[in-house]
């Protein structure tokens, strides 16, 4: 009888040492850093959201945009920005992606205001179909052409981008402006890239 109470007693402790030991909690997984994304898969993201705005919505101008945190890679970039116009409504609206909450940006997909729009101004809409060559190769093809301005000794500013459709010059295609530097006006050397074809159309 002693003997059966010892071992009863000593399934009890056995069993509230159990029950008193908490499960090790799980392993903290290492966060993933924000990812970049082409100009073309930016497209992609916020033009089905346009079309929820304005069903005839066509694409008027692309830009890559700089997000803190955010590391750009060959093509990409960590915010973009396009702007949708509606000829049916002579409205304009700019859309947003942004790899992550940053000033002046907002993470993900997000619609701005809009704005009034008339067609005849320098930028002209044009069909997605058209966008073909995406910023990586166009950054490919800006590259072999810009040789002799990145054989020079220096460091060379980050690569920007803008696809425009000016209709009234000589090219037939929407085009990617491969910047080095800020804007068209201030970029340090620029080459322009047909976005249909891939082929450098122009330099600067």
């Amino acid at each position: 009888m002693h003997h059966v109470r010892i071992c009863f007693a000593a399934t009890a402790v056995a069993l509230l040492l159990g029950c008193s030991e908490s499960p090790a909690p799980p392993a903290r997984q290492p966060e993933t850093p924000p990812a970049p994304v082409t100009g073309r898969q930016a497209f992609q993201y916020l033009y089905g959201s346009s079309r929820i705005w304005a069903p005839d919505s066509m694409p008027l101008t692309i830009r890559s945009l700089h997000a803190a945190g955010v590391t750009s890679g060959k093509g990409t970039a960590g915010a973009w920005e396009v702007v949708f116009v509606s000829p049916m409504n002579s409205r304009a609206r700019t859309y947003t992606w942004s790899a992550v909450e940053a000033e002046g940006l907002h993470k993900g997909v997000f619609p701005g205001p809009q704005e009034a729009w008339h067609a005849g101004g320098p930028n002209q809409p044009f069909s997605p179909a058209l966008l073909k060559v995406d910023t990586p190769d166009a950054l490919d093809a800006a590259t072999k052409s810009a040789a002799s301005y990145l054989s020079k000794p220096g460091q060379r500013p980050v690569v920007d981008y803008l696809l425009d459709f000016e209709a009234a010059t000589r090219f037939p295609n929407p085009v990617w402006h491969v910047l080095w530097g800020g804007t068209l006006s201030s970029a340090e050397y620029s080459v322009t890239v047909d976005a249909s074809t891939g082929k450098v159309v122009g330099h600067d």
